[in-house]
């Protein structure tokens, strides 16, 4: 930099001039969804930056040579656990002596059934307006833990997201609960929405367990139309990351209708339907809902 550039930046800030401040730590998450929260706790105070991309598949993700260099210099790293990052140990390793804290601590998991993951936890637990809570407080714990000059501004920052996270809510889970117990199902691809499933009251089944299982199996495929048939459930959905044609085939088969997508493992771009985390549990509940309703 320039000798008069420098001393500009200088005196700019000893005269309160609009230069702005560095970020006071850097926080690195597994994905969009943990980064966005991140922002929403850290205010100001830290540059939060996402391993992986807007839309990205996370449960098989890859990281390249420049998702590792985008971690570089983290004072502090979050990620899911529950076996959902199976790559994520590896990447830290390439990062240092860096402090990484598992946001589910806390969360009573839901158990896999069945399938090729019988018996682990299902990981999806921020798919949860009350789980939402948990996840607050363990980013607060580890951004107060790294940064304490700015612990007060951390708690104060998650109280006032979990203000608005339930008030949110509200009106979405007394639609689900107006509607007949028997038609309170979620049917979707991916067993995803457990913990959603779980809050709302709905029973859930899906064409696979998770997305690192085969996708849509005729033995999966014909399993799930039996269940439909069974219990006369109305609708079907799919989720953004995976094809929509195993859910659409479900519908076409025995005649329910597909009630599109539904938001789960990533956030869209800023000018997309789900740039926020709450918008993803928004869009993702309105979507059920309107599911539900419109086809009693």
């Amino acid at each position: 930099m320039h000798l008069f550039t420098r001393l500009g930046l200088v005196f700019g800030l000893i005269l309160g001039g609009a230069s702005p401040a560095l970020s006071d730590i850097k926080v690195l998450t597994s994905f969009t969804v943990f980064a966005d929260m991140a922002r929403n706790i850290a205010g100001d105070h830290a540059e939060v930056v996402s391993i992986t991309r807007e839309g990205a598949e996370i449960h098989m993700f890859r990281p390249t040579p420049g998702d590792i260099k985008r971690g570089l210099g983290a004072d502090v790293v979050l990620w899911n656990g529950l076996g959902l990052e199976t790559w994520f140990e590896r990447y830290l390793e390439n990062l240092g002596n860096v402090k990484a804290y598992v946001l589910s601590d806390g969360v009573e998991p839901i158990m896999i059934a069945e399938g090729a993951y019988e018996g682990r936890a299902n990981p999806h637990a921020w798919m949860s307006p009350g789980n939402a809570d948990i996840y607050i407080d363990n980013i607060v714990r580890a951004l107060s833990e790294t940064d304490p000059d700015n612990a007060a501004a951390y708690l104060a920052n998650g109280e006032a997201y979990k203000a608005e996270i339930a008030a949110t809510f509200a009106p979405i889970r007394a639609a689900i609960e107006a509607l007949p117990e028997e038609k309170r199902w979620l049917v979707s691809s991916e067993a995803a929405f457990s913990y959603l499933a779980r809050d709302f009251g709905l029973r859930e089944a899906s064409i696979w367990a998770i997305n690192a299982d085969s996708r849509g199996s005729p033995q999966q495929v014909r399993r799930i139309i039996d269940l439909i048939r069974d219990n006369e459930v109305p609708v079907i959905f799919s989720e953004s990351t995976v094809s929509p044609k195993p859910a659409e085939q479900v519908a076409r088969e025995t005649g329910i209708a597909y009630g599109g997508v539904l938001y789960v493992d990533s956030l869209s771009e800023p000018g997309g339907p789900v740039p926020t985390y709450l918008d993803l549990l928004r869009v993702t509940s309105e979507t059920i809902v309107t599911g539900l309703t419109a086809n009693p």
